[in-house]
């Protein structure tokens, strides 16, 4: 089986990303983008969905932490779409309900190949370190549309903002996970359609 790993670089004016990602991994991990809390998540997403990520980030954080959060959603997006190849064999459904402490996450994916973010999150806090609450969906808008992934994240329950931010990563992690493994009972792409 051909192994299901992309590598993309991206430079603008506002970050340098260089971004390795396997989806059949072990959760080898090495994230640097200059955003403690976000790297934090970054290695959660890679760890519990068994993700190998490796990502390097120079971005214009003495701006604010935006260009460097969208920025690296839209190359993982990519990344996710380049490394799921034509999608023959795989479930291309996924989703989870994760617990962490007080707080609930849901998240629901589809890699039908059409971008739609569905984000039902709701943070009290502005930050999180030097982390952004808002910046949240904003990267996982970037994924979607990078990706070409319907994409649901929902709160079920949650107080801590650092427990939902963080299950609702975790959760994602688990329903793309799920999506991506393969099922001997798919011939070619999972749609009436015969593609995806």
């Amino acid at each position: 089986m051909e192994e299901r790993y992309a590598r993309i670089e991206r430079q603008t004016k506002e970050t340098q990303i260089e971004l390795e990602f396997g989806i059949d991994g072990t959760g080898s991990i090495e994230v640097d983008t200059g955003i403690g809390f976000f790297d934090h998540m970054l290695c959660s997403f890679a760890r519990h969905g068994f993700f190998d990520l490796h990502l390097k980030v120079k971005g214009d954080l003495e701006v604010d932490c935006h260009h460097t959060i969208e920025d690296v959603g839209i190359v993982l997006g990519k990344a996710i779409k380049e490394a799921v190849q034509d999608k023959a064999g795989i479930k291309r459904y996924g989703y989870f309900v994760l617990p962490m402490d007080e707080t609930l996450a849901l998240c629901a994916v589809d890699l039908s190949g059409r971008p739609y973010l569905v984000f039902d999150v709701n943070f009290t806090t502005e930050r999180i370190g030097t982390f952004d609450t808002e910046m949240v969906r904003e990267f996982f808008y970037a994924v979607s549309y990078g990706a070409g992934m319907n994409l649901h994240l929902k709160q079920l329950e949650g107080v801590n903002n650092h427990h939902i931010a963080e299950a609702v990563f975790k959760a994602f992690a688990k329903a793309l996970d799920e999506a991506t493994k393969y099922d001997e009972r798919i011939t070619g792409v999972l749609s009436t359609k015969g593609s995806l």
